[in-house]
């Protein structure tokens, strides 16, 4: 997460924990990966060590819009989920629906951050 600066970016430090995504076409997410809007256009299967008593948060975020070196638009989300049990995210909260990547031409590649926070409550 350093080397590719979502950390400081997008967070203060390095999660203990990572989550798995996996994409239908068959691709998965792995730090630094490239994939291509094709590769991500559909809703992904996000998975993490959840408890199943507790409430969850995903969140997929990009840093760098509209272009890493100039993020103006920082913090471009393209999913939000709360309220998720355990790690069922299909019976969470839908607050945005998922919205595959899709940078503008010419603004270079984008990182795009998946993030799960466990909550206090709901």
């Amino acid at each position: 997460m350093e080397k590719h600066e979502v950390v400081p970016d997008v967070i203060d430090s390095a999660p203990k924990e990572v989550v798995e995504v996996n994409y239908p076409s068959g691709v998965k997410v792995d730090f630094g990966n490239v994939l291509t809007p094709t590769q991500v256009k559909d809703v992904p299967t996000v998975k993490w060590d959840a408890d199943n008593t507790a409430l969850y948060t995903l969140c997929m975020t990009d840093p760098d819009a509209p272009r890493r070196k100039e993020p103006t638009f920082r913090e471009w989300h393209h999913w939000l989920v709360g309220n998720i049990p355990g790690g069922d995210i299909s019976k969470g909260e839908t607050l945005s629906e998922y919205v595959g990547s899709g940078p503008p031409e010419g603004t270079g590649l984008h990182r795009y951050v998946f993030l799960v926070y466990k909550q206090n409550g709901s």
